[in-house]
């Protein structure tokens, strides 16, 4: 928003394209900006500058805030490109996602057209950097309803504030005490629970309000006649460049690295204020940046869209398809520029009454729920029945699950809780240990016991390794120390169970360096882990207990349930969904856990790849089952079917005896 063309600041233009500019660079996976993602935190900081800018000088002129002419104004400049895009989004969603995504995600849209898509996201439990986030293509919205929700609260916000405490000064003290309450808030938060950090809008008000302290405190005259404005602007674009170049969304954000960014901004706003051309502002004022900061908001709006279904569409996008979608995003933006954004917020007839901007805000609002409530009753009633099939597989719960769903524990839990499956009164006992690649294994385990009058006792965590091994957990954003304390605690417990047998499974490829689930950070080398492996294995070998490693499942290239679903929707095969072996399977995993293995007493590695994969290929389906149930976990139904095959391979001939 810019107050007007007196008050015009090309170098704000400017900044507002070095922030989309690495939002869009970071989506399309430009991997040497793996921080691009903070040009949100910029726009942030862009829009508590000139909103309460604005709003101040208002007050200014006539004591009061004219809210419904503010509103009006907003809803011009922001709504109608929004709805164009999550029409164009749910049309182009109809024909590449499967029914069951389309009914998820017209949710998104529903709520990206009421506001409020970061309260829906917390609720769902969503990291902004998870995987599953990769084909949400409302989830930018979310970044737009905190700014709504910000252009609701902050104009009644000033204007009390004013009230009480007339003057720019006393309005400063305000601002800066909320802001040292939101950041406080803000970093504690991301601490305990990152996601609440980062949508949540009150934890993201300090980055409006520094905008506004700059505003207050910058008075052009201030800036005017500071001699070393220039070289504080410089300094704060070599933050933002800097938290471009170094932050990565395995780090804990936004908490105190949110800092780089809002400072850089605020620096840069303070020192724009005098335009010198020995400072940014003249670089940002260049027609490049011009034009691009121009285009922002529409970018903004279509760049993830586009991404998103081009990656579901070729999920091996080349740089030259990545290109084309970024001409498409300029084309789309160009368009919705000139046709949508512009008409509606110069319109004389709109801009004449407040009414009449307010009224097109309902209707757009209203348009935009009706239609993503519309296209989820669709895409319900197009789900057909093998679609549905796909859908209860991959929901379908492990057997330790059913038994209890805290059969796995927690994040946050430290103390182990064992879950029994099978005979009350058995004659063996079969320990299963580890993470989420263990539970997977408890279906097959299950019908094992049951056939042989042998109970199976679970020791499951989630996301947590057997090895003992440093682990970084990517959803705490921090060290995992829990998961020590819980394996510590679970090996005593089953030291003191004194089971005939224990069976070890977990998600390697997110724990150790690897070519298949590559991109991770945090993770620990070959060497490190085969180490940490070996001490575990030997001290479970130390309880008499047979000892079995079982070698990881592969991991695909797709989530297969939904890429058959979408497969099935778009009238495919599913061997569209596999993934060729060597793109599953990193073989120097598997060598250093078997070495991890060699010369303890007790202590077998046992592959069941075979079941997953052939010589060349993993498929999605076998036997007219589904796999996995998103990229390596097997999905329980399928699951079922490896009993005889599991039960064969780890009590078969080799221990025979021992076991009949």
């Amino acid at each position: 928003m810019s107050a007007g063309p007196s008050t015009f600041r090309p170098d704000i233009e400017g900044l507002r394209a070095i922030a989309v500019g690495g939002v869009v660079a970071f989506h399309f996976g430009m991997s040497n900006l793996p921080g691009g993602f903070i040009g949100v935190d910029i726009f942030f900081v862009i829009s508590g500058f000139l909103i309460t800018r604005h709003l101040m000088q208002e007050i200014g002129r006539s004591g009061t805030v004219d809210l419904w002419r503010f509103y009006g104004r907003r809803a011009r400049r922001l709504l109608p490109a929004s709805l164009l895009v999550i029409v164009a989004t749910l049309l182009a969603g109809y024909f590449i996602l499967a029914p069951s995504e389309q009914q998820l995600y017209a949710k998104g849209a529903l709520f990206a057209s009421s506001y409020v898509i970061n309260l829906w996201l917390l609720r769902w439990s969503f990291d902004y950097f998870a995987a599953d986030t990769a084909i949400n293509p409302f989830l930018h919205f979310w970044s737009l309803s905190v700014e709504e929700q910000f252009y609701l609260l902050w104009p009644a916000f000033l204007l009390l504030v004013a009230r009480f405490r007339p003057g720019e000064r006393g309005v400063a003290v305000f601002l800066g005490v909320a802001t040292v309450a939101s950041f406080a808030a803000c970093a504690w938060m991301t601490t305990v629970s990152q996601p609440w950090a980062f949508y949540f809008s009150p934890l993201r008000a300090w980055e409006f309000a520094v905008g506004g302290l700059v505003s207050l405190t910058v008075a052009e005259r201030w800036a005017s006649g500071f001699r070393f404005a220039p070289a504080m602007g410089w300094a704060g674009l070599a933050l933002i460049v800097v938290t471009y170049l170094t932050v990565s969304e395995a780090d804990p954000f936004p908490g105190f690295l949110a800092l780089m960014p809002v400072l850089g901004t605020a620096m840069l706003l303070l020192s724009g204020a005098r335009q010198s051309a020995a400072g940014p502002a003249a670089l940002l004022s260049l027609a490049p940046f011009q034009w691009t900061g121009k285009l922002s908001y529409s970018l903004y709006l279509w760049h993830w869209p586009v991404i998103v279904f081009a990656t579901i569409l070729i999920p091996d996008l080349s740089l030259a398809g990545r290109l084309a979608c970024l001409a498409a995003t300029f084309g789309l933006s160009l368009l919705s520029y000139h046709f949508v954004e512009n008409p509606v917020r110069l319109s004389g007839w709109l801009s004449a009454g407040s009414v009449r901007s307010l009224g097109l805000a309902a209707l757009l609002t209203s348009s935009g729920v009706t239609l993503s409530y519309g296209a989820a009753q669709v895409a319900a009633r197009s789900v057909d029945p093998d679609q549905k099939l796909i859908a209860e597989s991959a929901a379908r719960s492990s057997s330790a699950r059913q038994v209890d769903a805290g059969c796995v524990a927690s994040l946050e839990q430290t103390e182990p809780r064992s879950c029994s499956l099978g005979a009350e009164e058995p004659r063996k006992t079969i320990v299963l240990f580890g993470d989420s690649h263990a539970d997977h294994w408890s279906t097959p385990l299950a019908k094992i016991a049951e056939a042989n009058n042998w109970r199976v006792v679970t020791y499951l965590k989630s996301s947590c390794s057997v090895a003992e091994v440093p682990t970084w957990n990517v959803r705490l954003m921090r060290a995992y120390e829990e998961c020590d304390a819980w394996r510590k605690s679970a090996m005593k417990e089953i030291a003191k169970l004194k089971p005939d047998a224990v069976i070890v499974a977990q998600f390697s490829y997110s724990y150790v360096e690897n070519d298949v689930n590559g991109g991770l950070e945090h993770l620990v080398s070959r060497n490190v882990w085969g180490g940490g492996l070996r001490a575990s294995l030997a001290k479970l070998g130390e309880t008499g207990a047979e000892v079995v490693l079982l070698r990881d499942v592969p991991v695909h290239k797709s989530y297969l349930d939904r890429c058959v679903a979408r497969s099935l929707w778009q009238g495919r095969s599913a061997t569209v969904c596999d993934t060729p072996r060597d793109q599953a399977i990193d073989e120097r995993i598997s060598e250093t856990e078997q070495a991890a293995t060699a010369g303890l007493r007790g202590v077998r590695y046992v592959d069941l790849t075979e079941l997953f994969c052939n010589a060349t290929t993993c498929p999605a389906m076998i036997g007219g089952k589904l796999t996995f149930r998103d990229r390596h976990h097997i999905a329980t139904p399928y699951a079922a079917t490896l009993a005889g095959s599991m039960q064969r391979a780890i009590f078969g001939n080799q221990i025979a005896a021992h076991w009949q």
